[in-house]
This record gives C-alpha cells, structure tokens and sequence, in this order.
C-alpha cells in the first residue's frame, strides 16, 4: 500500500477518534449532586384506581429528558404504557403532560435518585405490588461531562460510577422476575460510542459505558433461554442541550454536525431496533460506520493518538 494511502488511513482513524474524544453524547454534561434525594416514591394521582394489568408498560429509568424522552415517545407511539424515573418531578411531571396529552396512554412519574443504593429495590417493589405488566426496561441515566478521572473529586467519581454501572445492574436484578413473568420482554440498555475504546481524557466514562456493553452482551446469553432479549445503545453526538452543540461545532466544525442524531431520532431508531431484537444498536450511518472502525482500530493506538489530543 502507497505511503500516501497509509497516512490517509491514519488520519481518518485519528479524526474518529477524536469525535470519540470529545464523548458528546446526550446525558454526558454535569449535574448537582443532590444528597438528599427524595426516598419514597409518588405518583402525580393519589388514589387514581389504574388497573397495571392491562396493556404493556415500559419503565424508562432517566425517561423525562434526552434521550430517555426520546425513548419514552418512541413507545408511546407503540402505545406502551410508562413508568419514568428521574431525580426532578418539574422535569417528569413535563414529560408526563406531553405524553398523555399526545399520545392514549397512562405514565406514571417516580422522583427518585439512581445513585442510591436502595432506589432498585423501592422502585421493584412498587412495580410488584401494582402487578405491572412490565414487558421493557430502559437503562438510560447517565452522568459525564468534560471532566473525568483526576478532575473530579473522588464523591463524583463515585456517583458516576453508581449511576452509569451499578443503577444499571440493580434495576435489571430487581426487576427481572416481572420481566420474565412477562415475557417475551426487553431490556435495552444505553451505553456510548466511548463504550468502544480507551480515551484518557474520559477514563472513567469510557470505562462504565464499556461496562455496559460487555454487561449487555453477556446478560443477552443469560436471559435467551427466559424469552427476554437484551440490547445496548451506544449513541454518538446527540445536541440535547445549546451548550452541547456549541461544543460539538467548536471542536468539530461541520463533521460534527453531520454526525449528530436528534434525541427523538436516538429515541425511535433504539425502540425499533430493540423490538427487532438486536444487540449492538448505533443510530446515524455515519456513527455507525464510525463506531465501526473504532471497533478494529488497536486500543493502544486509540489510548496514545486521544492521549496525545487530550494534553493540547
């Protein structure tokens, strides 16, 4: 192969790595921490006499923004009754009026914090004792940003960690005997591009949406035989916040634009194809002819070209 060929290659490679670098994805900016989170969960009907046995539900943990919204109408459309969990009733109980005003559906709002060790438990217990007809999980909530590993205090680093990975892993534990008394069901789960590859500038992010992917490509082994089926969304550039296209365009001028998938386009093409049944889901050609040279590409190349960027 020409030299000149070799150098393209390699420019090519280092470009998509660096989209990966930059991690703009639609949940990856920092929030607050709040220490004192609500511990019981609600709904915006006291008393309201709903019969959860009828129709399908969907709970979409970290459903009222983003992609997790995106998600949430997208099942809305397939008339899937939903449970939304987030840390903000303002912004669930939004999602709610939007949703039941557009689509004939019921959704039921649970302010609640997914960091908390004891928030999968209540949160199952509440589905158990309804009955709910639970036939999908989404995973969405997610904690990211510009900074990472040796830019955060070890609290946040910790939190992103429990609300990345171990949210994850307890809501899928809790509720898998409602899903499986419902099958045939699903779980999708959201990871990242920067799921596919070391970046030192987004160590702990890459290391937790990596987690994800492996944890999703196992449990779909685990669950088959139980008539659930298990997929991984693993987004590029998602614009859900002004700041966050400001970024994307500074640093990636029109290629980041061109890579970028609205929330509602994550949303409907993660639904469809996580009823298909498939695995690895990458909405945009672009990304996904991105994700998949990133795939191949050496993570030590990956680690040192990112690294490299990382320091300028």
């Amino acid at each position: 192969m020409p030299v000149t060929a070799h150098i393209h290659i390699m420019k090519t490679i280092a470009i998509l790595l660096f989209i990966l670098f930059t991690g703009i994805t639609g949940y990856s900016q920092p929030v607050v921490i709040h220490k004192n989170a609500p511990d019981s969960l609600t709904t915006t009907v006291p008393g309201e006499n709903i019969d959860y046995t009828s129709g399908s539900y969907a709970l979409v943990a970290g459903g009222s923004k983003g992609i997790g919204f995106g998600i949430a109408e997208a099942l809305a459309r397939r008339h899937y009754n939903l449970v939304l969990i987030a840390r903000h009733s303002d912004s669930l109980i939004a999602a709610k009026h939007r949703l039941e005003t557009t689509y004939d559906i019921h959704v039921e709002i649970l302010p609640y914090d997914l960091s908390k060790e004891t928030t999968a438990e209540e949160i199952a217990r509440w589905c158990t004792d309804r009955n709910i007809h639970l036939k999908m999980l989404c995973n969405v909530a997610g904690y990211g940003g510009a900074r990472d590993y040796m830019k955060l205090p070890l609290d946040t680093l910790r939190y992103m960690v429990r609300l990345n990975l171990e949210s994850y892993v307890a809501l899928t534990y809790t509720l898998l005997p409602l899903l499986e008394k419902n099958a045939p069901s699903y779980i999708l789960n959201v990871g990242s591009m920067a799921g596919f590859a070391p970046l030192p500038g987004k160590n702990l992010y890459c290391a937790t949406k990596s987690a994800v992917v492996f944890f999703s490509y196992s449990l779909r082994h685990q669950l088959k035989m139980k008539r659930i089926s298990v997929s991984c969304l693993c987004p590029g550039p998602v614009f859900t916040k002004p700041e966050i296209e400001k970024d994307t365009k500074q640093k990636l001028g029109k290629l980041g634009v061109w890579m970028e998938v609205s929330p509602a386009r994550v949303g409907e093409v993660a639904v469809r194809k996580t009823l298909r049944k498939r695995m690895i889901i990458v909405p945009g050609t672009l990304a996904r002819i991105s994700s998949g040279i990133i795939r191949v590409v050496p993570r030590g190349w990956t680690a040192g070209i990112t690294g490299k960027s990382g320091r300028k």
